[in-house]
């Protein structure tokens, strides 16, 4: 999996270095439309201050323009790793963890409740229309404020106490956001994978909009686009994070071409991106990004094959083995990236699960604790993933300034006496014939384990456990799944236990919120009725 780190850039000044020639500096994917006249020269597609990233100082080199860039993804909907990749926000944070301005030239914070965004001057979207403050107010008013358009209600990272915020266009370059109360949550949203919709193309999609659209008109269009209400078509249209309308415009480094259903995606450089290099050359480097949809259980095959020239998408560890080999026939080199998971694979015990006796156990730390101490990681790590893996507790990675190495030494050393020692002390002193600890009600000790079955890592490591535990009497079954089916079980209380990644953000800083750490969302496996609960403010 690549992290989104790996595609930020560092803060530099912009310069255009007299040693280039206006000409060197203009992608040849571009000249056509330059001869034509349908293009602006690249000083006039640029912002006045574009945002500048020094390679160089992050110990790369500058890249030549050019080329088409073959991915596989496994369902129409992955297009959205586009706007992942391309990691274009108001916000971002940079290699360090830091908050910086992309798409904005500067942004400044007051109490964690007023926050103020300075516009780049000039800047475009991809269609050449310039990026106002008119943009910023047509999302907050006429679409998160619109009842129609937002029947769920403002995202919670809009609400400070539950309170909106008071918007106002400062000036033809500024706006303001201001709250009552300090909402932290807001920059770090605005930098999240999928992002907070702050900002859209408002003279573009005023067109699906009721409000500005003549009624005889906005039928035609909805018929047109086989939509059945208004709402439906401003959705469709509008859609940044999963791109599906070529017409929309962007402010991200490619741009899709292909409307959907297609079987291949093609992705074009946006000619007004705002970011440069240290040379004064547009990025992005590549021209056209093509992504070929697959079968996901095929995707492994066809990029050992070569079939594709960045691959993270549907390969996994388990196709290790397969693409180390491939190196040897084809074209292809692999390499292993660090995930921003807590963990790649952790045990998580439902402490909402439906099974009364073993709900209360579950709850006992003893009992986890007990669980974890007799797993075998390192045979784990070994048999599952040839000994290349970092054998941890599921918590935040060493890359984080919050890491705390005896977090991740805590109950993970194999120790089935301590185990043992601990399941008496939580009162499962008894055994059956089978040796199997028995429950209080008299049932044996037996834990299903469910996963979506989305990856045999989880097989595998299941199956080593399942020794591991019946050293220290619990008997451990598999159960395998899909998603859907897995994610309903959890959340009616079905599942007692579960196989999934670790926490979600390994890499936290102090200026985001803990939230995975507590019973905050529905879809945490270790405790999905609690968040349900949390969300729906006590209605659940």
């Amino acid at each position: 999996m690549i992290s989104r780190r790996t595609v930020l850039g560092l803060m530099a000044s912009a310069f255009f270095p007299g040693t280039l020639r206006a000409g060197d500096l203009e992608p040849e994917f571009l000249q056509p439309q330059l001869k034509a006249k349908a293009l602006p020269a690249l000083a006039e597609r640029l912002p006045k201050s574009p945002r500048a990233l020094n390679l160089a100082a992050m110990g790369r080199q500058p890249g030549q323009y050019g080329g088409t860039l073959r991915t596989i993804i496994g369902s129409q909907k992955d297009i959205r790793m586009m706007t992942i990749y391309g990691y274009a926000r108001l916000v971002g944070y940079d290699e360090k963890l830091n908050l910086q301005p992309d798409i904005l030239e500067s942004f400044d914070v007051a109490d964690d409740r007023v926050f103020t965004f300075k516009i780049r001057e000039g800047h475009k979207w991809s269609d050449g229309s310039l990026l106002t403050p008119e943009d910023f107010r047509y999302c907050w008013e006429d679409v998160w404020l619109n009842d129609e358009l937002s029947q769920g209600g403002l995202a919670p990272a809009l609400l400070a106490d539950g309170k909106p915020p008071r918007f106002e266009i400062v000036d033809p370059l500024t706006v303001r956001y201001s709250w009552d109360a300090p909402n932290p949550d807001f920059l770090p949203k605005l930098a999240a994978a999928s992002p907070l919709p702050l900002v859209l193309p408002a003279a573009y999609l005023k067109q699906f909009h009721k409000k500005y659209q003549d009624p005889f008109r906005l039928a035609g269009l909805m018929k047109e686009n086989r939509a059945k209400k208004w709402t439906l078509l401003h959705i469709r249209m509008s859609r940044q994070y999963r791109p599906e309308n070529p017409e929309l415009p962007t402010l991200d480094p490619w741009r899709n071409r292909t409307k959907p259903p297609a079987e291949q995606f093609v992705f074009e450089r946006n000619p007004f991106f705002h970011r440069i290099d240290e040379n004064g050359r547009q990025l992005p480097y590549v021209d056209r990004i093509v992504m070929n949809v697959s079968s996901p259980a095929i995707i492994s095959a066809k990029t050992g094959a070569g079939e594709s020239d960045l691959q993270s998408m549907g390969i996994d560890f388990s196709d290790y083995s397969f693409l180390k080999d491939a190196e040897k026939r084809y074209p292809v080199k692999m390499h292993l990236w660090k995930r921003t998971q807590g963990s790649r694979l952790a045990l998580l015990p439902n402490l909402n699960c439906a099974d009364k006796v073993w709900r209360g156990l579950l709850r006992d730390v003893r009992v986890r604790r007990a669980l974890s101490l007799a797993v075998d990681r390192r045979e784990i790590n070994l048999a599952v993933f040839y000994g290349l893996a970092q054998e941890s507790a599921d918590t935040i990675l060493p890359e984080s300034p919050l890491y705390r190495p005896e977090f991740a030494k805590a109950w993970v050393a194999h120790d089935p006496d301590q185990a043992n020692a601990l399941l008496d002390e939580a009162g499962l002193q008894t055994r059956d014939d089978d040796g199997l600890r028995i429950l209080p009600d008299g049932r044996p000790a037996q834990i299903i384990v469910e996963t979506a079955g989305e990856s045999t890592l989880e097989t595998d490591a299941l199956e080593l456990i399942t020794d591991h535990w019946r050293m220290i009497g619990i008997a451990l079954f598999i159960r395998t799944s899909q998603r859907d089916i897995f994610r309903s079980r959890a959340l009616g209380g079905q599942i007692m236990m579960s196989m999934w990644s670790g926490i979600d953000n390994g890499v936290p800083t102090a200026d985001m919120n803990p939230y995975q750490l507590a019973p905050t969302i529905d879809d945490q496996l270790q405790w999905p009725l609690w968040g349900a609960h949390y969300l729906s403010h006590g209605k659940v």
